[in-house]
Formats: structure tokens, C-alpha cells, sequence
């Protein structure tokens, strides 16, 4: 092998290698796990970790500020619930009863500060029965029946 076949693949192994690295650097960094408020509860491992929690938005406490852009809640599991806060754009289904998955992570009072919220909406992506009344969705029927 010449001089320069081997610079080049020298090159090319260290440039792959850091590659290689920093997929997996920033791989690692995004993965979340996803839980129960119970299971993240009762694991004290993930306490101090970024994680991904789903359960019901309890009555109360419930606090929203659209404005502020903030929402106090407590989050429902099957036996326990935690206190949320949240920072960010509150989607127009979250209210006390809705399912909710939250990202983010436990401070040290045991607050759940999270800086994702989204709401899952069952009945929105349910079949329609049968013998339910067929609705028109067509563009001739939004223009008033005009072509």
C-alpha cells in the first residue's frame, strides 16, 4: 500500500468512528422511557432521569394558564398520583379526566416538571357504528351543494 492510500484510509476509519459516535451519543441522549406514575413511583432509579409518563389529569388540583403558557395538575396512576408542573403551549383537550402523556423530570420536592404535554383522544379515532347517521364531508357539501 502506498503513502497516501494509507493516509486516506486512516482518514476515513477516524472520521467513521466519530460518526459512529456521535449517533450514538445523541441516540442515547433522546431515548425516554415511557411509564405508568405508579411504575416510575415505586422505581427509584428513574427518579432522577428524563422520562415519559402517562395517566388521568386528577379534578384537583388543576390549575391552567393559557396565557403564561403554565398548568398545575396531578397526575393519576392506579393507586397513586404526582404533582405536575408544566411550561410550554397547552393543547385545547387537556382537562381534569383526559388521558395525558407527559415528558420531563422529578425535582428534588418531588414536583414532575415537565416540558412536554400531549392529550389522547380515544373517542376521536373510534369506529363509527353502524347505524350511525352517515355525515357529508365532501367539498360539494361544504360549498352549500354548489359545484
Amino acid at each position: 500500500m502506498t503513502h497516501l492510500k494509507l493516509k486516506i484510509s486512516l482518514a476515513a476509519i477516524i472520521f467513521s468512528a466519530a460518526v459512529g459516535y456521535l449517533a450514538f451519543a445523541g441516540a442515547q441522549k433522546g431515548w425516554v422511557y415511557t411509564l405508568g406514575v405508579d411504575q416510575f413511583l415505586q422505581n427509584s432509579e428513574q427518579q432522577s432521569q428524563r422520562v415519559r409518563l402517562c395517566g388521568i389529569v386528577a379534578e384537583e388540583p388543576l390549575e391552567i394558564h393559557k396565557a403564561q403558557l403554565t398548568a398545575k395538575f396531578a397526575l393519576k396512576g392506579q393507586q397513586a398520583q404526582l404533582p405536575v408542573t408544566y411550561k410550554g403551549v397547552i393543547p385545547d383537550m387537556f382537562k381534569a379526566g383526559c388521558e395525558v402523556i407527559i415528558e420531563g423530570k422529578r425535582d428534588p420536592a418531588g414536583t414532575f416538571q415537565a416540558d412536554l404535554l400531549m392529550t389522547k383522544c380515544a373517542s376521536k379515532y373510534e369506529e363509527v357504528p353502524k347505524d350511525h347517521p352517515k355525515v357529508e364531508t365532501s367539498a360539494k357539501a361544504d360549498a352549500g351543494g354548489q359545484p
